[in-house]
């Protein structure tokens, strides 16, 4: 048996797909006419879509979008109301649903109006947003999709919105990690996320520990910056692993995912020479084995900065 039919059609990376839940969100305009917002987000950072919890308990120093703590299973996790962090006038009594969602090794709710269906779509139909709807929801879509009837369904950048929450843990590289990790170098690191949240916290994780860091926000992107380092080494008679040592890349990005992106990489002769390990907020299983089938050298769940510095020790290209 071939591997790839060990894994479900989704699974199969060199689709260049997800699958995403839609959801929406109403607002209440002029003449009390209602808008419908389509939003998305990807199926494997969701846990489960259950009834707004009724014993929500506020705690102090929350900001004013988060509702309260509630207890979920076993867990006790933040509710944010999306409508307040949206700014939008919503119907009464519209927030009925809520979306427990699991990344950057946390766990919390947020309340929607209603859950709609999961689409399975290409990373190459998630287009940049226009500039009127991301200003609106301040720079957090990361990518728009049409969908019937000429609407666009918005992917939220939902790491861009706990950080401007204040509800990301600060990941820094302090004394006590920096003493625990064995360096056997500094290196030329790429690395490629659509989310400026993201890129600046491995950016300055990395720069702190003596590399320099390249960055761009999606597989595509990726391609070309090492086609024109490729160029460059062969203009300068060297190899390409004397101008990058790294590459450190994330899964969801609008265009070529992550995976697809690792699959051309060590399809390559010239850009296979160079490691790849993928970095997401997704830790489930299913995620390990894609980043296995596409043989990605390393697999890191973001952001552990003791987990990342000894990945690129010991992976990184030695020069």
């Amino acid at each position: 048996m071939k591997n790839k039919d060990l894994l479900p059609k989704i699974l199969e990376t060199g689709a260049n797909e997800l699958e995403i839940i839609d959801f929406r969100m109403f607002e209440v305009i002029e003449n009390n006419d209602i808008y419908e917002w389509v939003l998305g987000v990807n199926v494997a950072k969701v846990k489960e879509v259950i009834q707004k919890p009724e014993n929500i308990f506020k705690s102090p120093g929350m900001p004013d979008e988060v509702e309260g703590l509630a207890k979920i299973r076993d867990n006790v996790i933040p509710i944010i109301n999306l409508a307040k962090w949206m700014k939008i006038n919503e119907p009464e009594n519209a927030g009925k649903y809520v979306i427990v969602m699991e990344f950057l090794r946390e766990i919390m709710g947020i309340v929607i109006h209603e859950a709609k269906r999961i689409r399975r779509i290409k990373w190459t139909d998630i287009k940049k947003p226009p500039a009127s709807i991301d200003e609106k929801l301040g720079g957090k879509v990361v990518g728009v999709i049409e969908i019937e009837d000429g609407k666009l369904l918005l992917l939220l950048d939902f790491e861009g919105i706990l950080d401007e929450l204040g509800m990301i843990k600060v990941f820094s590289l302090s004394e006590e990690i920096a003493e625990g990790i064995e360096r056997k170098g500094h290196y030329n690191i790429l690395i490629l996320d659509d989310s400026p949240v993201a890129r600046r916290i491995i950016k300055n994780i990395l720069e702190k520990d003596g590399h320099k860091v390249y960055e761009v926000q999606s597989g595509l992107e990726g391609l070309e910056f090492l086609q024109n380092i490729y160029e460059e080494a062969q203009k300068e008679g060297v190899d390409i692993t004397d101008k990058i040592q790294l590459i450190i890349s994330d899964i969801e990005m609008p265009g070529m995912d992550g995976l697809t992106f690792t699959k051309k990489i060590k399809e390559h002769p010239e850009f296979s020479k160079v490691p790849v390990v993928i970095n997401t907020s997704l830790s489930d299983k299913a995620t390990v084995d894609k980043a296995k089938y596409v043989k990605a050298d390393a697999h890191l769940v973001k952001f552990d900065t003791k987990d990342l510095l000894h990945i690129v020790h010991e992976y990184a290209i030695k020069k």
